[in-house]
């Protein structure tokens, strides 16, 4: 048994996740009734005043038709939380920045950043005042700043502990890219630091707040698939251009495919199932004389297997064309979101026998409404802060997810398979609530 897995997990088990979207009759009315008990009816605060009820409407479609939800709740803008984006990349400004538009809870309050003719120019394009501009050696000042509530960390991966921690002691709330951190130790300092501070700390694993994946989730725990079998992850892209990027640099980014982009499929085996694995096989490649494979791993593929029987079956790379995919296999049908990883034009299809042609199969796509994920992680944990409950996607589930990469990069140096302890605590033993829906 590994080291990092003696023992088994302390913590009280969480509330087991439910979806957000349904695809049977039966699960579409559990979800409107969930929606109904979820909306927001007149909670304080930091700010003052109430989030306001959902403006309500008659219905004007039959029972047949899809239900649209009903019209979004939303703070007024003075009153949102506000946030200061740490790093101003190309995540940060492509994704990032421009989703506080589509936000219902948050705004952007604050920049920091090495660059400080980029963060003036990202300043006065967002309406963010010139003095919350801040650089990485006064970030510590955020503490003296009531404009901003929540600190998300957009920066390489070996950066997060420490602007994590100083984030907290600045007494804000932390919202941090995934993967949480290069190492277990720095993954654990950080939770330390938070509860420390009694400051909330997220890892912001969007596609565990984006509906189709909610979907899928109740599909499985439902059993609309049968009994869950196997799970077929891939995520890669073809890294290249700049080869000092820090992504390439094991200093900055911890390893390669598995850590950026391999985690998608790693996490998303443990959110559809519930469960932690038992067992861990894997192999990795890097294609000789590659310079853009000097320090960190082109592919990496591993096994899983869960509690339950279902075994994992994922791999990730710098080296192939983009695919974003994984295909779930029940007893009874599968079902597949492709692409699944991507911020957008995310597909499901679900495949069955036709319950009227004994000689045919149903292959069906599965339309859901797409919301920006940015903006659904980020009012998530600005729902945590005025609710005061905890985030969907806490520091333990950054923690757990380092701790299998390691074990993932163990498993493939050794050439072994890697047993782990059972989990006691049951499903979702590393998740808060599932996510009111807002949006």
């Amino acid at each position: 048994m590994s080291e990092l897995f003696k023992g088994e997990f302390s913590r009280r088990q969480i509330l087991t996740t439910a979806g957000l979207g349904a695809i049977s009759a039966a699960a579409l009315g559990s979800m409107n009734e969930e929606v109904a008990a979820q909306q927001p009816t007149g909670q304080a605060t930091p700010h003052g005043g109430s989030l306001p009820p959902q403006i309500k409407f008659a219905p004007i479609s039959e029972k047949t038709e899809v239900d649209t939800g009903g019209p979004p709740t939303a703070l007024p803008p003075e009153r949102r939380l506000g946030f200061a984006i740490v790093g101003l990349g190309r995540l940060a400004l492509e994704e990032i920045m421009p989703a506080f538009a589509e936000c219902k809870l948050a705004k952007p309050t604050a920049l920091v950043s090495g660059d400080a003719a980029k963060a003036n120019q990202v300043a006065q394009q967002y309406g963010i005042k010139p003095q919350n501009v801040y650089n990485y050696q006064n970030y510590d000042n955020l503490r003296n700043n009531s404009d901003v509530d929540v600190i998300y960390i957009v920066l390489p991966n070996s950066m997060h502990r420490e602007y994590t921690v100083r984030g907290a002691k600045a007494g804000k709330h932390i919202l941090c890219e995934k993967p949480m951190a290069t190492t277990v130790e720095d993954c654990q300092q950080m939770i330390d630091a938070c509860k420390q501070s009694d400051r909330k700390l997220m890892i912001a694993y969007r596609c565990q707040y984006e509906p189709h994946h909610r979907a899928m989730i109740q599909m499985i725990r439902s059993k609309e698939l049968g009994t869950l079998k196997v799970i077929q992850a891939d995520n890669g892209q073809n890294q290249g251009g700049d080869l000092n990027q820090w992504r390439l640099k094991r200093a900055l980014a911890g390893g390669g495919s598995l850590p950026d982009v391999g985690i998608y499929c790693l996490n998303a085996t443990r959110y559809l199932t519930g469960e932690e694995p038992i067992a861990i096989s894997a192999q990795t490649f890097s294609t000789p004389g590659d310079p853009r494979f000097k320090e960190v791993e082109e592919s990496v593929t591993f096994q899983l297997r869960f509690p339950s029987g279902v075994l994992g079956i994922c791999s990730t790379s710098y080296g192939f064309h983009e695919g974003r995919r994984f295909r779930v296999f029940g007893s009874d049908a599968w079902g597949q979101l492709d692409p699944a990883f991507s911020y957008n034009g995310l597909r499901m299809m679900i495949s069955r026998k036709s319950p009227t042609n004994s000689m045919a199969e149903n292959i069906s796509e599965v339309r859901i409404g797409e919301k920006n994920q940015f903006a659904l992680e980020m009012d998530h944990i600005a729902d945590c802060v005025i609710q005061n409950k905890q985030p969907h996607t806490p520091g333990e589930e950054g923690l757990q997810d380092q701790k299998l990469i390691t074990l993932i990069y163990e498993a493939a140096q050794t050439g072994k398979t890697i047993s782990l302890p059972r989990v006691s605590s049951g499903l979702d033993a590393t998740r808060g609530p599932a996510p009111r829906m807002l949006h």
